[in-house]
């Protein structure tokens, strides 16, 4: 008898939700359906081609199979994070989420993620995916995946769903996945370790990128960027870290620093984002470790000072956009 496949919908069709979509549908146990907004008439019209190191380099007018309505068996998140701006993420994947059934997947950066997930939908399993891959959309319709897809995946807690059920779904999400098991997916059961570890990267090379326009190897060459900015956020990342229950070693930074190639101008998300005008994850990224370290009684001066040159680089994007007005409130004490 074959086994029925997993409905799986992606919200969020750049480079990495397309190379899950193709992922996904290529392991023969899942059928997809995928949201797009500013790429859907170029994939309506020519399909998607896809340059892939894992995959095939010549794949031509690739199309997930399905477009379907709930119920879905998982929900894949992998847009970029960004709650101050509406809609949220629970607000997009409101319509598709059956309760009690859909697991949703939440492949995104930063810390504290599934926080306004979990009240929304009580009773699905909120499943972590921290991705390691690397994946662009160079233009509508046209993806470059030149690293390979290595993620780590596991559970969120969650108050009404029980351990076992939300750790059971996080598996089966990795078999649909990775059914010939010819990429790295891994379960990992610790998902704030995870989460934090991935910061100690994210808080500082990203979001000093951002400030500085600056792409990793030359923050290196540099030094004084790394001794008095990325290192400095690297241990104070680890502080926060240690006092809310996650034993980061202090040696995690010196690995971390140098974990980028220095023979490319590698130029993290975050920096990219801000040269194109486009919003930025900062409140999970810096917002979020910081709070968790002042809810914790630990000092975080660099990254505080990092997040309020960052929250104005953001007010200026938004502005540009339309989404603020230069005006003085009521409440402003500063008229």
């Amino acid at each position: 008898m074959t086994q029925e496949k997993v409905r799986v919908l992606i919200v969020g069709t750049g480079g990495v939700g397309t190379m899950a979509a193709y992922a996904l549908e290529s392991g023969g146990k899942a059928e997809v359906t995928a949201v797009m907004r500013s790429n859907y008439d170029a994939a309506v019209k020519n399909g998607i081609d896809i340059d892939s190191i894992e995959h095939g380099h010549d794949i031509k007018g690739w199309r997930p199979t399905a477009r379907g309505s709930p119920p879905f068996d998982f929900i894949l998140v992998t847009t970029k994070n960004i709650p101050d701006v509406k809609p949220t993420v629970a607000d997009l994947i409101a319509p598709a989420v059956t309760p009690g059934k859909t697991a949703i997947v939440l492949s995104q950066n930063g810390l504290n993620i599934e926080k306004p997930i979990i009240p929304r939908f009580p009773t699905n399993p909120i499943i972590s995916s921290v991705s390691y891959i690397g994946a662009t959309e160079k233009s509508h319709g046209k993806i470059l995946h030149d690293d390979a897809d290595f993620q780590k995946i596991g559970a969120f807690s969650s108050p009404e769903v029980p351990a076992d059920v939300a750790a059971d779904a996080a598996k089966r999400y990795i078999a649909a996945y990775n059914p010939a098991g010819k990429l790295e997916i891994v379960y990992e059961a610790d998902v704030r370790f995870v989460r934090w570890r991935k910061l100690v990267y994210n808080s500082s090379f990203n979001s000093i990128a951002a400030v500085l326009r600056m792409d990793t190897a030359r923050m290196r060459m540099s030094q004084h960027v790394i001794d008095d900015l990325i290192r400095p956020i690297m241990l104070e990342i680890i502080a926060a870290a240690r006092a809310c229950g996650v034993d980061l070693a202090d040696e995690v930074a010196e690995t971390v620093i140098k974990t980028d190639p220095t023979d490319t101008a590698f130029k993290p998300s975050m920096c990219q984002d801000v040269e194109k005008g486009n919003l930025m994850e900062i409140e999970n990224i810096v917002g979020e470790p910081l709070r968790e370290g002042a809810a914790h009684g630990v000092p975080m001066p660099t990254l505080r000072t990092v997040y309020g040159l960052l929250k104005g680089l953001q007010l200026q994007v938004k502005e540009n956009r339309g989404m603020w007005e230069a005006k003085f409130e009521a409440d402003n004490p500063y008229q």
